[in-house]
């Protein structure tokens, strides 16, 4: 049996295959506190799938959902103020 392999290395391979820039780190440092806030919503759906939610669940879900929005809405300002586009 013969072996099929690749004869040359993969001509993307670079791209995938390194560090994340300044640029992108500091994207994801800007949107971290909306990762942080999608983080505690989805905690707190998950813990209520294999039950009914309690009346304690259900207040944790809306707070966690008004922690969204609210970093959602500090992100996009945020975004706009400090662009200098003209809308």
């Amino acid at each position: 049996m013969r072996h099929i392999g690749a004869v040359q290395a993969v001509v993307t391979a670079a791209e995938f295959d390194r560090e994340p820039t300044p640029a992108e780190l500091d994207a994801i440092e800007l949107e971290m506190p909306v990762i942080t806030a999608e983080l505690e919503l989805l905690d707190a759906q998950i813990t209520t799938l294999d039950r009914t939610p309690s009346p304690l669940d259900v207040r944790r879900i809306r707070r966690a959902r008004r922690r969204v929005l609210a970093a959602r809405r500090e992100l996009t300002n945020r975004g706009i103020a400090g662009s200098s586009e003209v809308a």
